[in-house]
């Protein structure tokens, strides 16, 4: 109470300047209103109702072009990175959902290593011919690598090769040794074998039909 008294009496002697006695009419002008200072708001200027500002309607298109981005065609030069030391090739199913996360995450870290080139098996300008004659019915069976020297390691195996360039060779480590080694690919053939049908995708031999009468044009 001491305290607020004397703040009372402070404020009590000093004089307003006529400048910020002006101030109601200068924001007036300007189309706002003045309101006395309500002890439960910290509002004092509000535009009048009918004045029309345009911040709403910019950030709703901003969020409506965002919303939808553009999604880039298919290319060879979009799906193959290709870093100038690359050790080893990640041939990948860019239409598998599941697969996509951990091509994804490889991709991330390959920023820093530079050593993984990415190719997707599902563009139209996948060719076997660079890739060690492995066409497209063979790498959708299970997963494909291929080395600097076109030495080509599937399964569990090219998971580790891979993890390896990027930092990440402890996760298959043991992978390497048995009993283990053979588990594991054991347990990557079932899903590989179910892989289209746990993501939602028609059997291979359709995969297949579907992707001949796209290339030639039938429909």
């Amino acid at each position: 109470m001491a305290m607020r008294g004397a703040a009372s009496a402070f404020v009590g002697r000093q004089r307003i300047p006529q400048s910020l006695l002006s101030l109601p009419q200068c924001f007036a002008q300007k189309g706002f209103q003045f309101h006395p200072f309500p002890p439960h708001s910290l509002q004092i200027f509000t535009p009048f109702p009918n004045q029309k500002i345009g911040w709403n309607y910019q950030v709703r298109a901003i969020q409506e072009a965002t919303a939808h981005p553009i999604a880039p065609k298919k290319g060879k030069d979009d799906d193959e990175q290709s870093p100038e030391n690359w050790k080893i090739k990640m041939l990948y199913d860019g239409d598998c959902p599941l697969c996509m996360r951990e091509v994804n995450m490889l991709r991330q870290r390959n920023k820093q290593y530079g050593t993984i080139k990415f190719v997707d098996i599902s563009s139209d300008d996948y060719s076997p011919e660079e890739n060690q004659g492995l066409d497209y019915k063979t790498v959708m069976g299970r997963i494909h690598a291929i080395m600097s020297d076109g030495t080509v390691v599937t399964d569990v195996e090219a998971f580790r090769r891979l993890y390896e360039q990027v930092g990440l060779g402890w996760v298959y480590a043991i992978t390497k040794y048995e009993p283990i080694a053979t588990i594991t690919d054991a347990v990557y053939g079932v899903w590989a074998k179910y892989r289209l049908q746990i993501t939602g995708r028609p059997p291979l031999e359709e995969v297949l039909e579907a992707r001949r009468k796209n290339k030639v044009g039938i429909w």
